[in-house]
């Protein structure tokens, strides 16, 4: 079953790209309507409640503004809030995330397992990156703050998903595929994984509005009830993000 929370000003709300700590609005008109989409994944049955430590993520925030190389970003405060609400209330023993430039977003799908904003212990937190020598900005700016918790991965994700031993139970997707495949490789890294991903895990894709022409096989799999048990697009930026539960 597929549903969509959107916000009033999804269109308006807008990520200064090459400013990525700027403040777009009040904090507590932040956290509004973070709070009201964890409603709705609550209400999809994907998540078991909305709770996390505010104070935990403002930590979590403070030291990326501190010590990451980010050259610029679509990620906005309010994805940001919400990547570390969905890792702090599920607590996902190993996280897979694909395409992760600087480490950016990887550092929020995984900051309540590592650094000030971290809640409990994790297994194995896996960030890959195509390009080189963005793994290796990448691992930098994670070294500043994770105290080596994580592996970076210079790779590319279809072929190391498929080849990944243990579970997944989390998988973020932000890659681009070669020979112009781009936002479509994420249906390819999803279902290389599948297999391994348990009853509760979670595949999140990042772009499910702005690329949502290119990314229409994987959202019409995600969204079929055959492969996973719900799926609910968040729409509060003009990017948006689609959070799918096993």
């Amino acid at each position: 079953m597929a549903t969509v929370f959107r916000a009033a000003d999804w269109d308006s709300y807008k990520m200064e790209m090459r400013n990525p700590h700027a403040r777009l609005e009040p904090e507590e008109d932040e956290i509004a309507v973070v709070d009201r989409a964890l409603d709705a994944l609550v209400e999809a049955g994907i998540l078991p409640n909305k709770r996390y430590d505010h104070e935990k993520f403002l930590a979590h925030r403070e030291s990326v503004r501190e010590s990451f190389d980010i050259p610029w970003t679509a990620i906005t405060p309010r994805m940001q809030r919400l990547l570390y609400a969905v890792n702090a209330i599920t607590r996902p023993a190993t996280v897979i995330a694909a395409g992760i430039f600087c480490g950016n977003t990887f550092v929020s799908n995984v900051a309540a397992a590592v650094g000030p904003g971290a809640v409990y212990q994790a297994d194995r937190l896996i960030g890959i990156e195509i390009l080189a020598e963005e793994a290796a900005r990448a691992e930098r700016n994670l070294r500043t703050l994770d105290g080596g918790k994580t592996e970076i991965v210079a790779a590319d994700a279809v072929p190391y998903v498929a080849d990944f031993s243990g579970n997944i139970d989390l998988l973020y997707l932000d890659a681009d595929g070669a020979g112009g495949r781009g936002k479509a490789v994420y249906l390819d890294i999803l279902e290389a994984g599948l297999d391994r991903m348990p009853p509760g895990s979670l595949s999140l894709a990042h772009n499910s509005v702005n690329a949502a022409e290119r990314l229409q096989h994987y959202l019409a799999f995600v969204r079929d009830p055959r492969n996973m048990k719900a799926s609910v697009n968040v729409v509060f930026d003009r990017e948006g993000l689609e959070i799918s539960a096993r």
